[in-house]
């Protein structure tokens, strides 16, 4: 028996031989009749990203209308990934407005890219993204195959044709290659081969078939052992790829690093009282994670933390805890019941002085919002927490669930309490819910008007954080017309800002030898109102006391100015000071108040140099004619706000 089992494995062995030779010979007499198939370039629709297609160059057909808005492009020249295609396409000249083909090439990330307007396209501007494409004209390189089917990130194909599947592609890397079929003989000797190994000490190192095998991408051959040879597996289409199912493939779309177009740092303020019960908190964790869903959370985008109150606040998780939706999904879940009474004035409070800070992960660059939910009413005041809130540029939103009913409206401790926290009445930044089962409608638009950076008006900018004070030289050697073209510069000037309670207010003092409060601070909240006060002030006539008009003003205006307000005096001056102006402009600068000085005509200008802010070249100005005193204003308004954006934002 010893000498008749060597003899049994040589005759199989014998078989097989033959068999491979006849099945690679009438492969060859196949392949040489076997006509290369027609190239059928595929077709995507707009909305369909660069990142979510594998491949890393490829010719697709775009429709038309891809220049639409809603089709997001990143980009100029070299575009982000998270573009559309065809939207890019169009940007980039390549395309028009009526579609066609285009070739697609895959590079590496950026650090940055600019946005641009072109072709009736307007790409965005984007910190990094880690992976780019270029946009070329569909003339294939020659030599190189395209795929006819793409390979999506996702089961989902978002293809131009109904029905049509994701397949593997052939890969663009390896040129001249064409799909050739499985032969009866390949499959014959495949199972053989197979046979063989299974009754062999030894497995058979052999090519089967005239080309080895080729590795998946990502993988190093060397991981492989001899045996993973042959390992039962599916049979390969083609002579460059395999199919997506026998590997995981990376995608080539990188976690999303958040909305760009919706990059705000957000504090949820959420109700743990006693009294809002289990169910409904559960309710209410369930809102959160699906607006956290809806936001699109990444470093690039929004960030959000969470505040439960009770009687007292805790930070559940700031701002830096966790950078993307996942995670802050889990992290909600996991949020317990604080109980207590619904103390949300006492949340505001502390949100305001603890949870924007850069240590809590606050960029400075992006809005700050902060959106109070609240079960009935709160069992403290909201108001006066709530205005310095928003004059911290913090914008407070309110969510109240099941308001207090007619009979339970005399248990409320602030009527009106959600109108009076927010810093308009117009309904944008107030949602009243009639029931917790209906608080999933409040999510989009919620999250639409959070993501409106643009109609965010109670984030402090430098038109509407100050308390500006006006000290308007009425002396004799202005005279009456002059006099009105000085309010009329007034007037312009103030025409710049935002003007309301809670925004930039506006006040006036007229001088001479003696001083006059025209109206303060808190007179008017409106820009109209404003306009016609200053209209009305009525010229004086008299000496020119400067010095003592800045310390009146200290007094009488900018003692009554509101805490978090920037404090600017803009005094306009027709000549020298009888007094002595430089103890008072000391005091101002001690006080915090910057002050613009601008003179006209007979004006000291080294006079005006004493009397403004250092530095003096951006805050003293002077000019020979009152009718030229309009030149100023752009300036006066740059420098305003150049000095505020060079400041931290909170």
């Amino acid at each position: 028996m010893g000498i008749v089992v060597p003899t049994m494995k040589a005759s199989v062995f014998e078989v097989l031989l033959v068999l491979l030779l006849t099945g690679i010979y009438s492969n060859k007499g196949m392949a040489k009749k076997t006509k290369k198939p027609k190239f059928a370039v595929p077709q995507i629709n707009c909305d369909v990203k660069a990142g979510k297609i594998i491949n890393s160059e490829f010719m697709v057909k775009c429709p038309a209308g891809c220049q639409d808005p809603k089709y997001h492009v990143f980009g100029t020249d070299v575009y982000a990934s998270y573009s559309s295609v065809c939207g890019a396409a169009v940007h980039s000249g390549v395309l028009d407005n009526s579609g066609g083909k285009i070739l697609v090439r895959k590079v590496a990330g950026q650090s940055g890219y600019r946005g641009s307007y072109a072709h009736g396209v307007k790409s965005l501007s984007l910190p990094r993204w880690r992976e780019s494409f270029i946009i070329l004209e569909s003339k294939p390189q020659k030599g190189v195959t395209y795929p006819s089917t793409l390979t999506y990130s996702s089961s989902k194909t978002p293809a131009g044709k109904a029905g049509e599947a994701t397949k593997a592609y052939e890969n663009p890397s390896v040129t001249g290659t064409t799909t050739q079929p499985v032969t009866l003989t390949q499959t014959l000797a495949i199972s053989v081969a197979e046979a063989v190994y299974r009754v062999t000490s030894k497995p058979f190192t052999a090519s089967v078939t005239s080309s080895s095998r080729p590795q998946p991408m990502g993988r190093r051959s060397q991981d492989m052992g001899e045996t993973d040879l042959w390992k039962p597996g599916p049979v390969l289409l083609d002579s460059g790829s395999v199919p997506e199912e026998e590997f995981n493939t990376q995608s080539s779309e990188l976690v999303p690093q958040g909305d760009p177009n919706c990059r705000v740092d957000l504090s949820f303020l959420i109700d743990g009282s006693a009294n809002i019960g289990k169910r409904r908190f559960q309710i209410q964790k369930q809102f959160l994670a699906d607006v956290v869903q809806a936001l699109d959370v990444g470093p690039d985008g929004p960030l959000m933390g969470v505040v439960q109150y009770g009687d007292n606040p805790a930070t559940q998780f700031n701002l830096k805890t966790h950078t993307n939706s996942q995670d802050l999904k889990t992290a909600i879940e996991k949020i317990t019941q604080r109980g207590g009474l619904s103390n949300a004035g006492r949340a505001i409070s502390f949100v305001t002085k603890n949870f924007f800070s850069k240590a809590n992960g606050n960029r400075g660059s992006a809005p700050n919002v902060a959106v109070v939910m609240v079960d009935g009413w709160p069992t403290d005041k909201v108001e006066e927490v709530s205005r310095v809130a928003r004059e911290s540029g913090i914008n407070v939103f309110f969510i109240t669930v099941e308001g207090a009913a007619e009979r339970e409206k005399h248990y409320v401790t602030e009527p009106n309490f959600a109108s009076k926290a927010v810093c308009r009445t117009n309904g944008f930044y107030t949602f009243n819910v009639q029931s917790w089962l209906s608080l999933h409608k409040t999510v989009k638009p919620l999250v639409k008007r959070i993501c409106d950076t643009d109609r965010l008006a109670c984030s402090k900018t430098c038109l509407n954080s100050a308390d500006i004070g006006f000290v308007i030289d009425g002396s004799s050697s202005v005279g009456t017309s002059n006099f009105r073209t000085v309010l009329q510069f007034v007037a312009n000037l103030s025409k710049e800002f935002e003007i309301s309670d809670t925004d930039t207010r506006i006040g006036a003092v007229q001088y001479t030898y003696e001083q006059r409060l025209e109206f303060g601070f808190d007179s008017y909240n409106s820009k109209n109102d404003i306009l016609s006060a200053i209209k009305r002030v009525g010229y004086w006539s008299g000496g020119t006391s400067t010095g003592a008009a800045i310390q009146y003003a200290l007094e009488q205006l900018f003692k009554k100015s509101k805490p978090n307000k920037r404090k600017i005096m803009i005094l306009i001056t027709d000549g020298r000071s009888y007094d002595d102006v430089r103890i008072p402009a000391m005091a101002a600068y001690q006080k915090g108040v910057i002050t613009y000085a601008v003179g006209v005509a007979w004006a000291a200008q080294d006079e005006l140099e004493v009397i403004a802010t250092h530095p003096a070249r951006d805050h003293s100005f002077f000019v020979d004619e009152f009718d030229n005193l309009y030149k100023f204003i752009p300036r006066i308004v740059k420098n305003i706000c150049t000095e505020f954006n060079s400041q931290p934002r909170n």
